[in-house]
């Protein structure tokens, strides 16, 4: 998102989270959070998105919003910088990408292999004709603050009802499905396209329902999402809470949307846009927007 609107937004955030915080705090459940470290790197400075590799023990991607160029990083827990990797974006301009908003990781094409999905979907003006999602084979990432290029593959989509800013994209391992959730709505769409796809491929998204969340609109914008490795959890994050849906097996994932979600703890974060499970289920991380933001970790049990 631009920058004016960014820091805007950043000081009313933080009036209004003062004097709402504490009234939905009762609702919480699951641990208080563990500071894990700080983002290391100045480069990391306006991360949007985190999501945790299945081939590289305890690295998690990471990657700035717009303004940025084509690129995402890895990253471990105490958020020290191991690897930058660089791709061919499909946007026209020197950066190659427009608003990347949101990265997960899971299956794809081929069996038994993971891939990295970076959604290329932020529109804050709701007037791009369509999005881009890349697709990458996981790395192998090295441990020396290195610069790898590194090969996408591109899914072009379009809403089937026009144009939506989204901040959210989430790859369901089970139904072999990405979706995207939209951000600003009074009650925020819920999209959906199959995760296997061919490089170019243009697809018009499926609408599967519609969410509604209660409180002040600037705080329920939906800013991340993730599910878990298995399939059986879901996370969405707004600016001030973290909803969890616990998932029936052969249940879609948009379905048990519907149901009410359960809140769980969160440190109010200055603009915080970033969550993501760890590969066994049992935590989830956050981070926020800003040089050296902090690093925390929640576990989802008491």
């Amino acid at each position: 998102m631009h920058k004016t609107i960014k820091k805007r937004k950043i000081a009313l955030v933080a009036i209004v989270t003062t004097m709402f915080f504490a009234a939905y705090a009762h609702h919480r459940f699951g641990s208080k959070p563990t500071g894990t470290g700080h983002l290391s790197d100045r480069e990391l400075d306006e991360i949007s998105g985190i999501a945790a590799s299945a081939v590289n023990p305890d690295i998690f991607y990471v990657h700035n919003d717009s303004g940025d160029s084509s690129r995402f990083f890895a990253i471990d827990a105490q958020g020290n910088l191991k690897e930058t990797f660089r791709f061919k974006g499909n946007e026209a301009g020197p950066l190659g990408v427009t608003d990347c908003e949101d990265v997960a990781v899971g299956p794809g094409p081929v069996k038994n292999k993971s891939y990295i999905y970076l959604g290329d979907i932020g529109d804050n003006n709701s007037s791009r004709k369509h999005l881009t999602v890349y697709r990458f084979a996981e790395p192998k990432v090295e441990n020396g603050k290195t610069t790898a290029t590194i090969a996408a593959s591109k899914l072009f989509v379009k809403y089937p009802d026009g144009a939506h800013d989204a901040e959210t994209l989430m790859a369901d391992p089970s139904d072999k499905l990405l979706y995207i959730v939209t951000k600003r709505e009074d009650s925020v769409g819920v999209y959906s396209t199959p995760l296997v796809f061919k490089d170019g491929d243009t697809v018009t998204l499926k609408k599967n329902c519609r969410l509604h969340f209660q409180g002040f609109k600037l705080l329920k914008w939906i800013t991340a999402g993730d599910i878990s490795a298995d399939g059986s959890q879901i996370l969405l994050k707004s600016y001030s809470k973290v909803y969890y849906w616990k998932r029936t097996p052969g249940i879609p994932v948009w379905k048990t949307m519907q149901n009410k979600p359960a809140e769980l703890n969160y440190e109010q974060e200055k603009q915080g846009e970033a969550i993501g499970f760890t590969r066994d289920g049992k935590y989830y991380y956050t981070t926020s927007e800003g040089v050296y933001a902090p690093i925390y970790r929640y576990s989802i049990s008491n």
